[in-house]
């Protein structure tokens, strides 16, 4: 079996300027939207753990950070299927993907699904620093599959979705589910652990 291609030897440094660029824009765009850049509680502290509160996608990392790195996870699965896209060209790929997601994350759309269809009641969108890091995040589960064989991914992104469901009760997959088609079993099981 082939190991695994390093990430930091397939990628050029046009490929940095390239997710710079994409990042770049993401923000302009997320200002343009009305986001702002930070918790208005205005704490230095850069983390917020607790979901329930109105600092959760505020600073930047929060549960939801660990989501983001599975999307990466995917985006490294799914990107390397397709052998004619060279490796930095797939690495920019997700991060477009992943930006645009923070884009289309923070849409009145969006935010209000979350709001009507979840648990999340008083999600308000992202701020700027919070989607700079959901960006970063991906990049890093991007680059955690790069570097691991496939089976090892998989575990990964198993363990971190078992860990989310024992501490926060959410995960990657019921996100999905209660964004796309919402079940009521899982909104109450949810919100009991409040």
């Amino acid at each position: 079996m082939k190991s695994p291609q390093s990430l930091h030897q397939s990628l050029p440094l046009r490929s940095f300027a390239s997710v710079a660029i994409v990042v770049a824009l993401m923000v302009v765009i997320l200002r343009s939207m009305g986001r702002t850049w930070w918790c208005a509680c205005g704490s230095p502290i850069p983390w917020a753990w607790d979901i329930w509160s109105s600092h959760a996608s505020q600073h930047l990392i929060d549960p939801y950070f660990f989501t983001h790195v599975l999307h990466g996870v995917i985006f490294f699965a799914v990107l390397t299927r397709i052998k004619r896209i060279p490796a930095s060209a797939r690495w920019t790929i997700a991060t477009v993907i992943e930006a645009g997601w923070e884009i289309l994350e923070n849409s009145s759309m969006i935010i209000n699904r979350y709001r009507e269809a979840t648990f999340s009641l008083d999600y308000y969108g992202d701020s700027i620093g919070n989607s700079l890091f959901d960006v970063v995040a991906c990049l890093l589960g991007y680059g955690i599959a790069s570097r691991v064989r496939p089976i090892r991914a998989l575990l990964f992104f198993m363990f971190v979705e078992v860990v989310m469901l024992i501490a926060i009760r959410d995960c990657l997959l019921l996100n999905v589910i209660m964004l796309i088609s919402p079940i009521e079993a899982i909104k109450t099981w949810q919100i009991a652990g409040a």
